[in-house]
């Protein structure tokens, strides 16, 4: 195709990917399917690709992502972007009211609007082109993230030919759909629960909530990373020179007609009768939507009286938000029970009356800690309040005072493990108790055979946690080396106790010939599992993933590194006083020494083996470390961990101000991406990583 033909095309797929993106996304009645709408951007792409200067700033190829921003310049806002005036009470709602009235008399309307839990956003627009995408900031000036909003597929582009003034302002909110957020959270449980994590602990690691997630999306450097999070994008406010428009409501068609995602939810009133009306229909029916809403929007309809009613210093007098109060229910702390996790740590977690919270029924909730029952003063029996932390966690957040039965006392915090009576131990700087009797302690042992065998670790898959249960309960098992004397006789015909699908019931299982022999067969391949991931099976305190890879390549065998030395550890790139105190406290035990002799004896792998350590390629990396995180497409973060070291550079497993590049795929770590953008360490895809390296 030649470069005119080529032209024409492009200007064709652009027009017709921006049609259907908008009946899909803003729209929401699309007219083809999804394969075919990839079929039209691929298209696009490959033309791109062939003939760069033809591909325009403002292409549908822009959603899946450009170059990486390595700083965000900071916009002075053309209109100051002030916040509204927030309050949880209906009698703030009628003082607004008659302030309103007795500045400009009765005759208006109110206009009501959903409050959409997100970022602020101010999009600017030129001849119908976005220009630019600004962040509230500090309501003077904010970040241009235009880069990265490009990628949000409601947001237009470029738009059709309209009656739209020649330049504009249009603000919104940015936010993550929640069964987006949900899927992330979905993957992030499926990682941590593969890792060894109690469902307490995982409640507390999990993402709080989307807006605190789409607020770190929106701030990436890899626009790339941010078109895959699936943002999405509600628009209610227009500024311009020349205001086309007598009232709100109208601009707000206006804006939707214009290709804009304006929210269906908005409605015109006479009088706070009808505000009242529509704060308490969505107050009920908010949780079927499929985005966070956490209030309403109350605005005077006409612009002129807008005019008339002027601002304070800080936000317009024609407008206020009322805040739903989070979604919180009364129920009886029946008891406390004390969970034991892998590591011995003591993890509270009251017992509670099931009550429904937010569409799912609440029986349990984490208390974290001593200081935290203590901090809330906590007692048996007593009637707390529960709500879901950013819409998904259960927590405690006080007690009715004025329920609390005259007897009841303060909760002491147990002394003793409540798996085997060991006295617990905390030490000065930690919030958590813990049972010292690592090898006596159920919960722990069971807690290390199931980490052991875990699919980052062993990889077992034929085991699993009931039969680990059924196992240890049957004491044909005591430890991870116990694994590998089972014989065939020892697990044919054992029965386990599982949950039916009737709450509340169970039933009896079997284990026969089918599942027996694959237990023994998944075993007995796990003893070809590497060094490395052997040493991370073992369950060294703070010994993670990568840690134990920096340990197997450094020292090369167990037995190095049973010997090596405080001052030797400590040389290591990444080992620090706490990890090495820990690995020494380790290998000091003779239980453990016992332990790894045996798993030695069994066959596993206790030395790198040359023939799959990565082959040094190149130097290029000499120098630079790396921190990997998410998912990719195509490496494996393993892989991905393997090419660095290949090429001469580092892999770290957290970022620091050493930090060079974080590689970030899907479901990349909020907390990693906030961190590197805060020590502006730059954050790069896979496909900017493998044009750091020689190609192969």
């Amino acid at each position: 195709m030649n470069k005119e033909l080529a032209k024409e095309r492009i200007i064709q797929l652009s027009k017709e990917i921006d049609h259907h993106n908008n009946l899909y996304y803003v729209l929401a009645k699309p007219e083809i399917s999804d394969r075919d709408f990839d079929k039209l951007l691929e298209e696009l792409i490959d033309l791109e690709t062939q003939f760069p200067e033809l591909k325009f700033s403002d292409s549908p190829s822009q959603r899946v992502g450009g170059a990486i921003t390595k700083e965000f310049q900071t916009i002075v806002h053309k209109y100051p972007m002030l916040s509204l005036g927030n309050t949880y009470s209906e009698q703030d709602l009628n003082d607004f009211d008659q302030r309103v009235k007795k500045l400009i008399g009765n005759d208006f309307e109110y206009v009501c609007e959903l409050k959409f839990d997100g970022v602020a956003i101010g999009l600017t627009y030129k001849e119908g082109r976005l220009v630019s995408a600004v962040t509230r900031g500090d309501g003077i000036q904010g970040d241009d993230v235009t880069n990265n909003v490009k990628t949000i597929p409601s947001i237009p582009l470029k738009l059709q030919p309209g009656d739209y003034p020649d330049e504009f302002e249009i603000r919104g909110e940015i936010f993550m759909p929640r069964p987006v957020f949900d899927k992330i959270n979905e993957s992030l449980y499926n990682q941590l629960k593969e890792d060894g994590y109690n469902e307490i602990e995982i409640a507390d690691k999990l993402l709080k909530n989307p807006r605190n997630t789409a607020a770190g999306t929106i701030k990436m450097q890899d626009p790339k990373i941010v078109a895959k999070r699936s943002l999405d994008c509600f628009l209610y406010f227009i500024y311009s020179e020349n205001q086309p428009f007598k009232t709100h409501y109208e601009s707000l068609r206006k804006a939707k007609s214009w290709g804009f995602k304006v929210s269906e939810y908005v409605v015109k009133v006479k009088s706070i009768t009808g505000v009242f009306d529509f704060i308490k229909e969505w107050d009920h029916h908010r949780h079927e939507l499929d985005y966070d809403t956490d209030g309403v929007v109350i605005k005077v309809n006409d612009y002129r009286q807008q005019e008339e009613l002027g601002f304070t210093a800080k936000s317009p007098r024609w407008a206020i938000a009322y805040k739903f109060k989070a979604a919180s229910v009364a129920t009886q702390l029946i008891s406390i029970d004390y969970q034991v996790g892998r590591t011995g740590a003591i993890t509270p977690v009251a017992n509670l009356i099931p009550v429904q919270l937010s569409g799912t029924t609440v029986k349990r909730a984490s208390l974290h800690n001593a200081d935290q029952i203590e901090k809330l003063d906590i007692r048996i029996n007593d009637f707390v309040f529960v709500e879901k932390g950013g819409e998904i966690i259960p927590k405690i957040t006080g007690v009715d005072l004025t329920r609390r039965e005259n007897s009841s006392v303060p909760v002491t915090y147990i002394n003793n493990c409540p798996e085997c009576g060991t006295l617990l131990f905390r030490n000065d700087n930690e919030a958590n108790h813990y049972c010292p009797n690592e090898e006596g302690c159920p919960p722990q042992i069971k807690g290390k055979i199931e980490h052991f065998i875990s699919r980052k670790a062993m990889n077992i898959d034929s085991l699993g946690e009931e039969t680990v249960d059924l196992l240890f309960d049957k004491k044909l098992i005591e430890n991870v080396a116990d694994l590998y004397k089972l014989h065939f006789n020892d697990l044919i015909g054992l029965e386990k106790v599982v949950e039916a699908e009737e709450p509340g019931k169970s039933k009896k299982s079997v284990l026969r010939e089918k599942s027996v022999n694959n237990i023994l067969a998944g075993i007995e391949a796990s003893k070809s599992v590497s060094f490395e991931r052997v040493l991370y099976a073992i369950g060294i305190r703070f010994v993670g993933e990568t840690v134990a890879k920096k340990l197997a390549v450094h020292f090369r065998s167990m037995d190095a590194i049973a010997i090596a030395t405080y001052d030797e550890l400590i040389n290591v790139p990444e080992i620090g006083e706490k990890i090495a105190g820990s690995i020494i406290s380790f290998f000091n035990r003779s239980s453990n020494k016992k332990l790894i002799l045996e798993l030695k004896n069994k066959g596993l792998m206790m030395e790198i083996d040359e023939k799959l350590t990565p082959q040094k390629i190149s130097s290029v990396l000499a120098g630079t470390s790396f921190v990997v995180s998410g998912t990719f497409t195509k490496f494996t973060r393993e892989e991905l961990k393997d090419l660095i070291i290949a090429h001469g550079g580092k892999v770290q497993s957290s970022i620091s101000s050493k930090t060079g590049y974080l590689i970030a795929g899907d479901e990349s770590g909020p907390a990693k991406m906030d961190k590197a953008i805060a020590l502006k360490v730059k954050i790069i895809s896979e496909d900017e990583f493998v044009k750091l390296i020689p190609a192969s």
